[in-house]
This record gives structure tokens, C-alpha cells and sequence, in this order.
């Protein structure tokens, strides 16, 4: 009698476990236990931050000579123009580790445990994002204050003082960090609909470099127009002002390259198998 019973409670068992699966707070630990436990992660932010503040220094250093003092608005663009030089090579980098956050569990097989925690699956999804989004920024925002304060003193010289009271300065700021987290969100959904390091790596970088230098060399309105849409184009509008988009219009233009990323990977992860 005992022999016949146990196996319904076993199953019975594994299906409670099965549905109830761990709550949004215990997705977001794990995810961030993940996250910091990747060497590569270690390795890219140290990367990001050697080159954000070390350009920016190069910069401030051989491209600065007495001019005199700049009018506010001019000495804040000269200093923004200075300081986020190394984001031309720093989305490089995040755009790689946006992938790896997600093709690594797949190279891996890890990802099958994560889908059996969480059966539903899309909170994965979303917490590897948000956990992945909130570090990045953290990260560049810290590395482009730090370029910020090295910077400031060696441009003094040429008469670039940017005031650090101006509101503007600080968004701005903050609009090149989340520049980052914006570049790294498309190439995360890049890596998750594609579920290859490999090919998620090329196609991410063949979005931010060979795409934009193929239209470039397209002598048609059309395909300039179409450059200026691109990720590495309109994102730009976040930090440096004054271009073909407002900021809030570079902040939803990006917004929808991560969304149709994103929510392509979301239909992709659900209708197949891990």
C-alpha cells in the first residue's frame, strides 16, 4: 500500500514545486549573483572605466591649447565632447558582455535550471535585464564623473570650464551613461534571440560598426537618412545636443531598437526549447 501511494506524492510534490517557482525578488538575487560571478563582467567594466577615464585624459591633454575662456554653452559641449570620447570604444565592450550575460547560459545548459526555477521563463528575461541594466549604469555613470573631474582641471587651462551647478551638465552626463545601458539592452536582446555567443557578438557589431559604414557609403538621401536612426547615431542625441534629434527623442528612438529586441527574444524564448 505504502509502494503504491509514494509515487503520487512524489509527483504531487514536483508539480507544487514545479508551479510555484521563486518570486520576482529571488530572480533578481540570482541574477545579480550571476551577473557579478562572470569573469567577464569583471573584466568589461574594468575595460569600460581604463578607457572611458583614460581617453578622456588623452584627450584633455593633447588636443587642448589656450583659446581663451568659452562661453558657458560652448565649455559644456567641449567638455562633453571630451569626456565621452571613450564611449565610441566603450559601447564595444558592453555590447559584447550584453551578449555573454545571456548566450552564456545557453552555451552553457545553465539556462535549462533557470527555466526550471522559473517556468514561466520571461522573469528571467526581465531580471537578467534590469540587474544587467542597473550595473551598467552605475558603472558608466561612475566612470564618466571620474573623466569628468580628472578632465575639468586639465581644460581650466584653456579657458573650457564646465560649471558643475548647471543642471544640463549633469543630465547630460547621465545621458552618456545611459547610452551604455541602451547599447548593451539591444545587444542583450540580440544575444537572447540568437542564443549564440558567436553569432550574437557579430551581429551586435555589425549593428554599431558595419551597418552605419555601409549607408554611409551609399550615396542615396534615403540611406543617410536611415544612418542617423541607427543606434550608434541616434543614441548619441542623449549626451551630445543640438544634433537631428532632441534628447527625449533619442531616449525613445533607442528605447524602441531595446524594445523590438527585447520582445523579440521574449516570443522566441517562449516557443522554444531551452
Amino acid at each position: 500500500m505504502s509502494t503504491l501511494a509514494q509515487p503520487s506524492l512524489s509527483r504531487s510534490s514536483h508539480i507544487d514545486a514545479s508551479n510555484r517557482g521563486l518570486s520576482a525578488t529571488g530572480i533578481l538575487r540570482s541574477e545579480w549573483i550571476k551577473l557579478r560571478s562572470l569573469r567577464s563582467t569583471w573584466w568589461s567594466f574594468g575595460i569600460i572605466v581604463a578607457i572611458q577615464v583614460g581617453l578622456a585624459v588623452l584627450i584633455a591633454l593633447t588636443a587642448v591649447k589656450p583659446t581663451g575662456q568659452l562661453p558657458a554653452d560652448a565649455a559644456t559641449d567641449a567638455a562633453i565632447s571630451t569626456i565621452s570620447a571613450g564611449l565610441l570604444f566603450g559601447q564595444l565592450v558592453i555590447a559584447v558582455l550584453g551578449v555573454l550575460v545571456i548566450s552564456g547560459e545557453y552555451s552553457t545548459g545553465q539556462i535549462r535550471s533557470s527555466f526550471m526555477a522559473v517556468p514561466s521563463r520571461l522573469p528571467v528575461l526581465a531580471a537578467k535585464a534590469v540587474v544587467f541594466a542597473i550595473a551598467t549604469f552605475v558603472v558608466g555613470f561612475a566612470s564618466i564623473v571620474v573623466s569628468y573631474l580628472v578632465t575639468m582641471p586639465i581644460l581650466a587651462e584653456a579657458g573650457v570650464q564646465a560649471n558643475p551647478g548647471d543642471p544640463a551638465l549633469w543630465v547630460r552626463l547621465a545621458g552618456a551613461a545611459g547610452y551604455l545601458v541602451l547599447i548593451g539592452l539591444v545587444s542583450f536582446g540580440i544575444g537572447a534571440a540568437l542564443r549564440s555567443t558567436p553569432g550574437g557578438i557579430a551581429a551586435s557589431l555589425g549593428l554599431l560598426l558595419v551597418v552605419p559604414t555601409v549607408f554611409q557609403l551609399i550615396s542615396a538621401s534615403w540611406a543617410t537618412t536611415l544612418v542617423e536612426w541607427l543606434p550608434s547615431s541616434v543614441g548619441s542625441g542623449l549626451f551630445y545636443w543640438g544634433g537631428t534629434f532632441e534628447p527625449w527623442q533619442a531616449l525613445l528612438v533607442m528605447l524602441g531598437w531595446v524594445a523590438v529586441f527585447i520582445a523579440t527574444a521574449a516570443v522566441l524564448m517562449k516557443r522554444r526549447d531551452a
